[in-house]
């Protein structure tokens, strides 16, 4: 029975990873690189898990050889094979690298198919992504990059290759605006990929690693409390630009992209798109903007939707952007910024941070 436990060397190198547990198993968590190829569906799995339960696991491989067998065999054994034969590196897991794993290994097998499966399976390998992730909480050796709202600290998180970008891994911007229109990671999968990214970081460089400076939540997924008490503690370098060049990136990154994200179903679903989205956002921090300031900014937001479809332009939605910074994440940003200026150990615009991490932070 060919089995390995070289967690770290497959999450290194990115060895594909072909999950037999059941759908509803994998959506609530699994590994970057990984696909599912069920030994058996949800359905068949509850009856054999239950079967287990009540008449041992005799009783349960026979339910279960019961349930998965002729046409259904075959088709679940080709999807295997197909899996192999685009990755003959692959590796298979189940939950914990028991019975589904040897079954399908032994199943694959009879096809001529030597496939290696993950001793301990998912439990295994997610207790080793968060034991490192863990560690390296710990250990510390990070950077925060700080700024207010709208100076690109995304494109230097991009641009610095010794950093991770929590925001892409969540797949949201952080803000109430930061929707993208896509279905965020499940907390496990995004712990996963977090953990994974980080430990390549460490495998390559003893430099700092950069994180961009985050709240508990990006959208639906959580911080770990260790990692938001090590980034209150880190040094900042704090990323500058001014007004209107943060206003036009707003733009683009907020409105301009929400909108274009919609012009493959029509002009209309498109505006429609901006419209729920941008008024959505702004209901969301309604109570902090206060009744007074909404008003103007829906009010804004109508007349900003009125010119785009007369007339193509975009100007009146600096208004609000306008607004939104200087009355409500300006303050706040400052206010957050304060309790923690004497960590700042470098400002300057995007090129100055690149430049002056590429000075400063070798080994």
């Amino acid at each position: 029975m060919q089995t390995t436990t070289d967690y770290r060397a497959f999450f290194l190198n990115n060895i594909p990873l072909m999950d037999v547990r059941a759908p509803v198993e994998f959506n609530k968590g699994a590994f970057p690189y990984s696909v599912n190829h069920p030994l058996m569906n949800d359905l068949e799995r509850e009856a054999v898990g239950t079967c287990y339960k009540e008449e041992g696991q005799k009783a349960a491989i026979a339910l279960g050889h019961s349930l998965v067998k002729g046409d259904i065999k075959d088709q679940r054994i080709r999807a295997w094979q197909t899996f192999y034969q685009q990755n003959p590196d692959g590796l298979l897991y189940c939950f914990r690298g028991g019975l589904r794993s040897s079954m399908t290994q032994q199943w694959l097998a009879e096809t001529g198919i030597d496939m290696q499966f993950v001793e301990g399976g998912y439990k295994a390998m997610r207790q080793f992504l968060l034991t490192q992730l863990h560690e390296r909480i710990t250990r510390g050796n990070t950077l925060v990059l700080s700024g207010p709202t709208g100076t690109g600290k995304t494109e230097v998180i991009h641009d610095w290759p010794q950093s991770v970008d929590l925001e892409g891994l969540a797949n949201h911007r952080g803000s109430a605006f930061g929707s993208t229109g896509s279905q965020q990671p499940s907390q496990i999968d995004f712990e996963n990929a977090w953990s994974v990214n980080w430990l390549k970081l460490d495998s390559q460089s003893q430099k700092p690693v950069l994180f961009e400076d985050e709240s508990r939540l990006i959208g639906r997924v959580a911080l770990l409390p260790e990692y938001l008490a090590l980034s209150k503690q880190a040094p900042i370098v704090l990323l500058k630009a001014p007004l209107q060049e943060r206003i036009e990136r707003i733009r683009k990154d907020y409105f301009v992209d929400a909108y274009q994200s919609q012009l493959n179903k029509g002009e209309e679903a498109a505006i429609a798109y901006l419209d729920d989205f941008i008024r959505s956002a702004l209901t969301r921090i309604k109570k902090r903007l206060g009744a007074e300031r909404y008003k103007n900014l829906i009010g804004l937001l109508d007349s900003g939707l009125i010119q785009l479809v007369n007339q193509g332009r975009w100007d009146r939605f600096d208004d609000i952007i306008e607004v939104l910074l200087s009355d409500y994440y300006d303050p706040m940003y400052e206010y957050q910024l304060t309790a923690k200026a004497h960590l700042k150990i470098f400002e300057g615009n995007h090129q100055e941070v690149i430049d002056w991490l590429s000075q400063h932070q070798t080994v």
